[in-house]
Order: structure tokens, then sequence, then C-alpha cells
């Protein structure tokens, strides 16, 4: 919608010039909307890839493990000093066994007792607790 002005000239109404706007807004809002799902459906795909790759790393270094073991192993106590504890792990008065720790003291416990006497290394420990890869890699500085 044009407006006369008392010049003689052609102005555009400042409705006509609102309306602009705010359709040029919601087409904005429209192409946003549809890269946000394209975003996440990419989110998506990259999660798979990397829960994937978490547990093709996790096989690997079982395997690994599995070919590092000795033929005899032997009984007792390591001979490695223990190191102190990072986290500290809740007190538990009345605990019945490993089920009554969190889920990822749980997981660190199975891990350990899968190791055997080999005991549980720092990248090992670092897959069971889902740490990526190159945190993993970091933990013993490889």
């Amino acid at each position: 919608m044009l407006i006369e002005s008392a010049w003689g000239w052609r102005m555009p109404s400042m409705r006509a010039v609102l309306e602009t706007r705010r359709k040029a807004a919601a087409v904005r809002v429209e192409e946003l909307e549809a890269e946000l799902k394209r975003l996440r459906a990419d989110l998506v795909d990259a999660e798979e890839v990397l829960r994937l790759r978490t547990i093709g790393l996790e096989q690997y270094l079982e395997a690994l493990a599995e070919e590092e073991k000795p033929a005899e192993t032997v009984a007792g106590p390591s001979p490695r000093k223990p190191v102190g504890p990072r986290r500290a792990v809740p007190h538990r008065q009345n605990a019945a066994g490993v089920e009554d720790l969190s889920v990822d003291y749980q997981a660190v416990m199975a891990a350990a007792a899968e190791a055997g006497g080999d005991g549980l290394g720092a990248r090992r420990a670092a897959v069971v607790l889902g740490w990526d890869s190159a945190s993993a890699s970091r933990v013993e500085g490889a």
C-alpha cells in the first residue's frame, strides 16, 4: 500500500513495511526449523557411530588383553603399590556386595574381575567408564 505525500512522493505505509518484515522473519524461522530438524537427525547418527566405535574399541582392548595373558597366572597380591582413589567411594555400612555400588563402580569392578591377576589398566577402565577413545589413550600417555 503506497501513500502519497504532500509533495507528490509515493511512500509505503508503516503497516506494509512491518508486514513485509514479519513475513521475512516467518520465512527465516521456517528455514531454521528445517535446519534444526536436519541437525538433530545428524546428531542421532553421530551418537550411534560413537556408540559403535566405543564398542569396537572395547572389543579390541579385550582381544589384546587375551593375547597378552601369560600361560600361567601367579596367585597372590600384585607387587605394585596401590594408587590412592581418584574418586571418593561412598561409605557403605551394610553393603552386601558389588550390587550396592553405583553403576560406574559396578562396571569397573566387573572389568577388574575379568582382568584377574593381570590387573585393570587405566585404558581399559577409561573404556569401561565410557570415555571417548582420545581420553582413553591419554590416560596412559600412548
